[in-house]
Formats: C-alpha cells, sequence, structure tokens
C-alpha cells in the first residue's frame, strides 16, 4: 500500500465525568444476541469530509473534537469502554474504571495532498480506497479485550509557512460491531457533532439506554447468543473475525438517487405490480427502502448476467437479496426510545433469476418482482408476533450455506440514516461514506440532502460497469 498518510499525533480521551453528569454508568453491559451476531464483523468505519471557508485552524477544530469527545462520552460510557469475556465465556462491554482508561484512541494525521486533493477524494464517484482506507483509524477486534471507539482527524498537507493548514479535513471513526448497528453509530454522532456545535452536552434526543435487559429475557435469546458467541470466537479471548475482502480486486463507486427519481421509480414498479398476476394483480406502494432495494437487486443480478435476456429464458436458479431489518418498535415490549446498541435481524429475499433478469426489458414486472419478494421478507422475517421466535434457527441460515456467492446480493444501512446532518459547526459534510466492508460485494445507503438517497457500491471491477448501466438505466427511465 501507498502510504499517503502520515500519524502527526496520537492520545486518548476519557469520559468527563462531572458532578453534573447524572447519566447512570453501568459497570458492565452484557452483549445480546443481536450483539453477538456481528461479533466477528470488521468496525464500523464512516469517513466524513469537510472543506470551505467555516472549516477553523486545524489546531482549534483538533481541540474542539476533543473536548466534545469527552464531553459526549460522559453520556455514551461504554464507548469507550472494552468488550471483554467474562468467567463462564459471557460477553461484556466492561465500562470499569480499569477498562475506561486510558480511553478512545484519537490520531492526528496528515494527508500528503493539498486541500485540492482532499476535496478531489470528496467529489469523485469512484472511490480511492487505498486513501479513504488510510483515512480512518484502525481498530482491532480480533482480540477480547477489544476496544470499542477510535477516531481520526486528518489535514490536507501544509502549505509552506502554513502553520494551520485548514481548508479540508477528514474524520474518520471506527466503532466495533458489536457494540452498535447503524441506528446507534448515527445517535453517537449526533450527540458529537451537537457538543461540538454548542460547547456542551447537547441535547439531541433522549438519553442513551444501554439496558439490553428486555432483550436477554427472551426464553430462545441466551442459547442463541452463546451459539452465535461459540460460532465466532470458540477459542476465547481470540475472535475468528471475518477477514475484510481484497479492496483491490473491487470497484466502489457513489450514485445519488434524487427525490424525483425515487418518486418515478416507486410509480413504475406501482405500475409494473398492478398489471402481473402476482398478488391478484394488486400490489400495495412500495416504501423507498423496498423501491431502492428493488433496483439495486435487479441490477446487480444483471451485471452477472450480461447476457440476461438469453439467461433469463434459460435459467430458473434463484438469486438472494440478504438485507437488515430493525427491531426495536418489532419487539414486545418495544425497546427504549434511545436504546443503544444492536438490533437488526437479517433478512433473505428470493426469487429466479429469470424474474429478476427481465428479458432485458425495463418494463416486464422485474422491478415488481423483486419488490415484491423483499416485501414478502420483511413481513416474513420481522413482521411477525415474536421476531425472537426464530432465533434457534439463526445460526443454520445466517450463511445462507450451500449458496453460491455469486447469487447472492447484500446491502446495508438505510436512507433513515441522515449522515449529511453531522454539523461539528463548521457546516455540513461534503462528502460521507462507510470505508470497511465484510463482503466483496455491498451496497450501502445514506440519507441526502432535500430527500435524495446515496448509493455506495462495492461489486467485484468486472461487474460494475453491468451494473452501472443498469442502474443509470432503470434509475432515469
Amino acid at each position: 500500500m501507498n502510504i499517503r498518510v502520515r500519524v502527526l499525533e496520537t492520545t486518548h480521551v476519557r469520559p468527563e465525568m462531572s458532578g453534573h453528569t447524572t447519566v447512570h454508568q453501568p459497570a458492565a453491559v452484557r452483549l445480546s444476541l443481536f450483539d453477538t451476531l456481528f461479533l466477528a464483523l470488521p468496525p464500523i468505519q464512516r469517513l466524513f469530509f469537510y472543506d470551505g471557508e467555516d472549516v477553523p485552524p486545524f489546531s482549534a477544530l483538533v481541540g474542539s473534537l476533543r473536548s466534545s469527545l469527552a464531553a459526549t462520552l460522559a453520556i455514551f460510557p461504554p464507548l469507550a469502554g472494552r468488550i471483554a469475556a467474562c468467567p463462564g465465556d459471557d460477553l461484556v462491554i466492561d465500562c470499569s474504571p480499569d477498562a475506561l482508561h486510558p480511553g478512545v484512541r484519537f490520531v492526528v494525521a496528515e494527508y500528503s495532498g493539498d486541500a485540492a486533493d482532499m476535496r478531489r477524494l470528496a467529489r469523485d464517484a469512484e472511490h480511492d480506497t487505498e486513501a479513504f482506507v488510510q483515512l480512518v483509524p484502525e481498530l482491532d477486534v480480533r482480540m477480547l479485550p477489544a476496544p470499542v471507539l477510535a477516531v481520526q482527524v486528518t489535514r490536507a498537507a501544509q502549505a509552506r509557512g502554513d502553520d494551520e493548514g485548514a481548508g479540508a479535513v477528514a474524520v474518520g471513526v471506527s466503532m466495533h460491531h458489536a457494540v452498535a448497528d447503524g441506528q446507534s453509530l448515527w445517535q453517537f454522532m449526533r450527540a458529537w457533532a451537537g457538543a461540538s456545535r454548542q460547547g456542551s452536552q447537547a441535547a439531541t434526543g433522549p438519553p442513551p439506554s444501554f439496558d439490553r435487559a428486555g432483550i436477554l429475557r427472551h426464553p430462545k435469546a441466551e442459547a442463541a447468543a452463546r451459539e452465535f458467541a461459540r460460532l465466532s470466537a470458540p477459542d476465547l479471548p481470540r475472535v475468528n473475525t471475518l477477514p475484510e475482502p481484497d479492496w483491490t480486486r473491487q470497484c466502489r463507486r457513489t450514485y445519488l438517487l434524487t427525490a424525483s427519481q425515487i418518486q418515478s421509480l416507486k410509480h413504475r414498479i406501482l405500475q409494473q405490480g398492478q398489471t402481473s398476476a402476482e398478488n391478484g394483480g394488486k400490489q400495495e406502494p412500495p416504501t423507498t427502502y423496498i423501491a431502492i432495494a428493488s433496483l439495486l437487486w435487479t441490477s446487480i443480478v444483471r451485471a452477472k448476467s450480461p447476457n440476461h435476456a438469453v439467461a433469463a429464458a434459460e435459467d430458473d436458479a434463484d438469486a438472494y437479496f440478504v438485507f437488515p431489518a430493525d427491531c426495536r418498535r418489532r419487539l414486545r415490549p418495544p425497546l427504549d426510545p434511545g436504546f443503544f446498541g444492536n438490533c437488526v435481524k437479517v433478512c433473505y429475499a428470493r426469487a429466479s433469476t429469470a424474474d429478476l433478469c427481465g428479458h432485458g426489458h425495463d418494463d416486464d414486472g422485474a422491478l415488481a418482482h423483486a419488490a415484491a419478494a423483499v416485501r414478502r421478507a420483511i413481513r416474513e422475517h420481522v413482521e411477525v408476533e415474536d421476531p425472537l421466535g426464530d432465533a434457534d434457527r439463526w445460526a443454520e441460515t445466517i450463511r445462507i450455506r450451500g449458496v453460491p456467492q455469486d447469487r447472492l446480493a447484500r446491502q446495508g444501512s438505510s436512507h433513515r440514516f441522515m449522515a449529511y446532518e453531522v454539523d461539528f459547526g463548521w457546516g455540513q459534510p461534503s462528502r460521507v461514506e462507510i470505508v470497511s466492508t465484510f463482503s466483496a460485494e455491498m451496497v450501502m445507503l445514506a440519507g441526502a440532502r432535500g430527500g435524495a438517497v446515496q448509493v455506495s457500491v462495492a461489486l467485484g471491477r468486472e461487474h460494475m460497469d453491468g451494473f452501472q448501466a443498469s442502474f443509470l438505466s432503470q434509475a432515469s427511465a
């Protein structure tokens, strides 16, 4: 790897516990079934680019981020802790004083290019993955006890005689996936950004709750959690983390679906559904999530079947679409609105390759077939009386055993996560990206300005052009 970022300083930030802190600090937070699902995954890594006249001098910016992080950790103390194994192999977030010391690793770094080079990184549709990887901090999750959070702030290279080098900056965040899902990550980011803007612990929503008791009390939760922990870490304290894919063989690109494109997509899916025989010719309007998932799934399948007009007629094998669904409000009782942790269930949609390829036409019901399959998966997996009722079978289905990888498409994150609202006090980010992936092929969503949705795609290089052709064609139809 070409080293393009050099570390200037590494310090640690601890929670700023004061007499005014009212948040209860637990000594340990036991991991739930949902948490153990993600124990072996790479950390969640988000990258935020900022530039413009409102970006303060770098030293002031770093000081503001450090102090506001300390204030925010006071209400999110587990993020300064460690994932640890207790006697009996229970897995917890250790929040004891020893675990909270020294705190969250805070890296200050410099990018080899100037501010214009860093702005180009934030503008290009095709990712410079080598640079992105170096702009987020490392977080070693392979051995317990493992850190939970790390932060990196990187400036552009200083001009001669410029002591500050302000003008373009990147903020990278790495968080252990066994501690938080996407919704919880953004809960923390909103709180941190608010504290930075206001110079204190900003009230940006309900206080975080780390209580997993409602999940842990489920009769199937404990046994299933232990099974996932055994699969992920049969030789504690070592964790068999999933290897990150070789990004040198990937192509990563980002697209923006406008609000009008999404509305048009929904309309076409509804029209296709009404003219199809499925569901007696009736189909309910698709949600934004289902509409985008249908576009992505059909585009990926077509990219892998470049002669899909012929393949669709001959190949009736199934293709799968894997995606997470939030269960917070579907549990009984629902979780606290401020719940911080993992609470997503993996869903699997299935449809025939022929239906998804659609014989090469955009108006033959391919999108409607995909939408119906995704909707059916949501109903079967989470819109049930007890989403945890089949927890004893999750370990058997989580890897969709026997299904060739080239028939799997994976989507993560959500358009409801308003990534571009993370304003530390110097404006909205010019670009937000997720850096780490656990699959060679993955699509991530994020909410963008004006009702748009950002779609970040990682595919094998041999498939990206075909995906783009189908995606843009269907999105603009």
